[in-house]
């Protein structure tokens, strides 16, 4: 009898072994996947070097976004969230989102973790009927967008809202320099180039500091 325990025991083990780990289950979201958009006040140009994204299942997923942002028709001040950006597949809600990027105006690399609060999540699944002006019909729509906006001094302000919604401020962050520099050094300080529009503003007008 005990052999036989131990063969069965044996084979148990085996075949969880031959299994591999488990996969952890899909996120359940009212929807495909959630998104995230860049922003920044007029002229102050960025280049997001990375998005990282720790979800609500604790697994990381690195370099979900990066590139242009989208510009504000104003200089000081922000608007409140843009729609669109790219979809995060595979992603349940986020936990956390480190951000890295590139304030070209000034210019400057800067890093920052940002802890997504509970009820920043609650909205994200939370029908609301709304208009939307675009089909020019109601629908029930969510709030999938998280969008980034960065401006000089490493400013981070972050808004979560949708494409028939509006968007809501979830906070207003400072981040830290990067002390590697650009793409963590490996570009041997140098940036990616300024618009020459964005530069003749910034040498003719300065970087308004404080405004955001």
């Amino acid at each position: 009898m005990r052999h036989l325990i131990f063969a069965v025991g044996f084979l148990i083990n085996l075949s969880a072994c031959a299994s591999g780990p488990r996969l952890p289950p899909a996120p359940k979201l009212p929807y495909p996947a959630w998104y995230i958009g860049f922003a920044a006040p007029k002229h102050m140009e960025v280049w997001v070097e990375t998005v990282d994204v720790l979800d609500t299942r604790g697994l990381a997923f690195f370099r979900v976004h990066g590139g242009v942002a989208s510009y504000t028709g104003k200089v000081e001040g922000w608007h409140q969230g843009v729609s669109g950006g790219k979809p995060i597949n595979n992603v349940d809600l986020p936990d956390q989102i480190f951000l890295r990027w590139q304030s070209l105006v000034e210019p400057q690399a800067y890093k920052i973790k940002i802890q997504i609060p509970q009820w920043v999540r609650e909205e994200m699944i939370r029908p609301e009927r709304a208009f939307c002006r675009w089909a020019a019909e109601w629908k029930e729509d969510y709030r999938e967008t998280i969008t980034l906006s960065m401006a000089p001094g490493g400013i981070v302000k972050v808004w979560v809202g949708g494409s028939c919604l509006d968007f809501k401020e979830v906070g207003r962050y400072q981040a830290k320099v990067e002390p590697l520099g650009p793409y963590l050094g490996a570009s041997k300080g140098k940036y990616i180039p300024l618009e020459p529009e964005n530069r003749a503003y910034v040498d003719q007008h300065g970087i308004p500091y404080g405004s955001w």
